[in-house]
């Protein structure tokens, strides 16, 4: 068995990140980068994706960039094809992209519904399906998707992003079983309230930022380097034996019936 250290090294592992322009996405490219990784970061936005290649390099990493968008099937397939042909192989593929209506069920529209379940959901498929058959003619790989705590727990007006997320767990678990025998492990990271540009809109709103922090066991938000620090580990030999699992990064929001009281802190006074 290798040593512990180098079970966390990635040098020499050929990586793709799709969403890499932003958010966990960025903070999970820089961190396979520092970790030896050659990164390929791609985003809808494709200067946000340079600049994360940019920042990677400065680091002394390797990293190059590109534009794809997870909600077209074409861009998806075209991207896992370039980035193959450009690596030599893909060991590590992040894809993070995801987006919220946040609306009653009630006031949907199917055209909401569709963009939603479009990106979320069939964007991962898309991402698993392109990708993992390359992992499965290499033999090896590692695939990560992002799921979320509201998976399992939910509020009102997210009944249809939760639905995404719920469904891109049993994805894992179902293509993790398909692929597992052929060397590629597949997982999935389900974070909680973590500082990104899709939760940005609730710092408008100081009392339910607040509450939303107190539901954690932490009292805070997460960064996204502290989720990018999990998608490294998964990406990892450290993760061998791990396949078809989704690791919850919640500061215990899942874990807990509420916010923490102050009855808990008058026992441990």
């Amino acid at each position: 068995m290798a040593g512990y250290r180098k079970l966390f090294d990635l040098s020499g592992r050929k990586a793709l990140v799709l969403g890499a322009g932003s958010g966990i996405g960025r903070a999970s490219a820089q961190a396979l980068g520092e970790l030896g990784a050659e990164v390929h970061c791609a985003d809808l936005d494709p200067g946000k994706a340079q600049s994360t290649a940019d920042a990677i390099r400065e680091s002394g990493g390797a990293a190059s960039a590109s534009r794809a968008d997870a909600s077209r099937g074409d861009e998806v397939a075209g991207l896992a094809a370039s980035a193959r042909a450009q690596l030599g192989r893909i060991d590590i593929a992040v894809t993070t992209p995801g987006i919220n209506i946040r609306k009653l069920v009630l006031d949907y529209s199917e055209a909401e519904f569709d963009r939603v379940v479009n990106l979320n959901l069939k964007g991962t498929f898309r991402f698993f399906r392109e990708v993992g058959r390359i992992m499965v003619e290499q033999g090896s790989g590692s695939l990560i998707a992002c799921s979320s705590i509201r998976a399992t727990t939910i509020e009102p007006g997210l009944a249809v992003y939760g639905a995404t997320k719920a469904a891109i767990s049993l994805l894992v678990k179902g293509f993790a079983a398909e692929v597992g025998s052929r060397g590629v492990r597949v997982n999935a990271i389900a974070p909680g309230v973590i500082e990104t540009p899709l939760t940005e809109p609730i710092k408008a709103h100081p009392e339910i930022y607040e509450t939303y922090a107190k539901h954690t066991v932490s009292g805070r938000w997460g960064r996204a380097d502290e989720v990018a620090s999990a998608v490294a580990f998964l990406a990892s030999d450290a993760a061998s034996y791990v396949n078809g699992s989704t690791l919850l990064i919640d500061a215990g929001w899942t874990a807990i019936d509420g916010p923490p009281t102050g009855l808990t802190k008058t026992a441990l006074a």
